[in-house]
């Protein structure tokens, strides 16, 4: 596949997974007064959808390294499209759930793909910059988000909040399946590793019982935590004893990737529990309404692309370790500034701390991560880093709403230290970097179609 439509498929693809989640958020009182809907029925629609993608990424990452990246980007893709467009036509709230689970299970074959492309189509060295467009790209559907989710409820209605991503989503998916048609037998990657079902269902299990403990309401979430550490258990014990398992040594037994992945829950969680508090904070405390709040976090947004293109300069400088370590501990001091914040310069530099620490560790982590992998497992690795972003924000908005009970700065300080607590896992990362990270955006961004691997 050319590189260029491999790295505006792989944006449009986390894009699309981006927005959605940040739409919906605006978009569910709506649905709920238009349905008749619970709150509590309204929440399952990110509740459904979280459990599904979460237990499923790594598992779509492998279904890639077997059958081909372009092919489940290609149907995560077309899957998702359709699963949008029922939304908009469903009839009640069941159907919504039910089409929610839909998108999530789609989401998860999309996304681990979106990395697996990049790491087929670039040599090791050239990856940071199509990582760098790839997250400055989420960063302004972070920001965009919210207005235009606000802008479609108020316009044509909800219903139209889902219909946003349908026709991008089909048009990729199309695309991607003609280049798959077209490429020749030689060029797909080779070897067919086991599937490992039963590793598959185990880890499904521990990350789905994990993600529901954490986001559903008190008394259906009490037996969560024991069953994930049970499916835990297990699921090592399988691994351990497979001949061909879920998680190659390789990828998981890796130092640099297990931190990396680590760096990536800590920060995660701490930037969004973060924001979470600060919306209450924002609005309840100095009386500011959500687009007057939303104009507020406008630096995050803008920092965090920032953040992104400077980064592969200070991976070839600086290296991972000491690019990561800085921008952890940069992103700890953001959420420290925004505890004692009230004014706007203090709230601006509070968030754009946290834009710029974010940005930059999520490009070097996901780079240490990705570059770490043989082209054999690239799915498994993008399945393992987006499981990584998955998980962290749901451990912090849930810690989030157990601190609020101490007040918002207290939860605002203990959210900043565990970015601290997770500087010295960079310590683990590697060096500066053998090759050029930074060549010309013309060779190693949107050069030729081959590239040694």
């Amino acid at each position: 596949m050319n590189r260029r439509l491999t790295l505006a498929s792989s944006v449009a693809g986390a894009v699309l997974v981006a927005l959605d989640g940040t739409v919906l958020t605006v978009a569910q009182p709506s649905l709920q007064r238009s349905l008749g809907a619970s709150f509590a029925a309204v929440q399952w629609t990110s509740t459904a959808y979280l459990v599904a993608v979460a237990s499923l990424l790594v598992f779509a990452g492998r279904l890639g390294d077997r059958y081909g990246q372009r092919r489940m980007f290609a149907l995560g893709m077309l899957g998702f499209g359709a699963a949008s467009a029922g939304i908009a036509l469903a009839p009640d709230i069941g159907w919504v759930i039910g089409l929610r689970i839909a998108q999530g299970v789609c989401g998860a074959l999309l996304q681990p793909a979106t990395l697996g492309m990049l790491r087929l189509a670039y040599p090791p060295d050239r990856l940071a910059m199509p990582l760098a467009v790839r997250t400055s790209a989420i960063g302004l559907a972070a920001a965009a988000g919210p207005l235009l989710g606000g802008a479609l409820v108020s316009g044509p209605g909800w219903r139209a909040v889902f219909l946003l991503g349908v026709i991008p989503a089909l048009a990729f998916g199309v695309a991607a399946l003609v280049g798959e048609a077209r490429t020749p037998v030689a060029a797909t990657p080779s070897g067919r590793p086991a599937l490992d079902l039963p590793g598959a269902l185990l880890l499904g299990l521990t990350l789905a019982c994990l993600v529901h403990s954490l986001v559903a309401p008190g008394a259906v979430r009490a037996a969560g935590p024991a069953a994930a550490v049970l499916a835990g258990v297990a699921f090592v014990r399988r691994e351990r004893r497979a001949v061909d398992p879920l998680l190659p040594p390789g990828v998981i037994g890796s130092a640099p990737v297990a931190a990396a992945l680590g760096l990536l829950v800590a920060v995660s969680a701490a930037l969004f529990g973060t924001l979470f508090v600060e919306t209450y904070v924002l609005q309840r405390d100095l009386g500011l309404d959500p687009f007057q709040s939303a104009l507020r976090s406008v630096p995050l947004a803008v920092m965090m692309v920032a953040s992104a293109s400077w980064c592969p300069v200070l991976l070839r400088r600086l290296g991972a370790r000491w690019t990561v370590g800085a921008a952890t501990a940069l992103l700890a001091l953001g959420g420290a500034v925004l505890s004692r914040a009230t004014g706007t310069v203090a709230l601006g530099c509070g968030f754009a701390l946290l834009g710029a620490g974010f940005g930059t560790v999520m490009v070097a982590a996901t780079h240490v991560v990705v570059r770490q992998a043989a082209v054999s497992v690239a799915g498994v690795a993008g399945g393992l880093q987006q499981t990584a972003l998955n998980v962290g924000p749901v451990v912090g908005v849930a810690a989030a709403t157990a601190l609020m009970g101490a007040g918002a700065r207290a939860a605002l300080l203990v959210l900043a230290a565990v970015a601290v607590m997770a500087v010295p896992l960079a310590a683990l990362l590697p060096g500066r970097l053998v090759g050029s990270l930074t060549r010309s955006a013309e060779d190693g961004v949107l050069g030729g179609d081959h590239a040694p691997r």
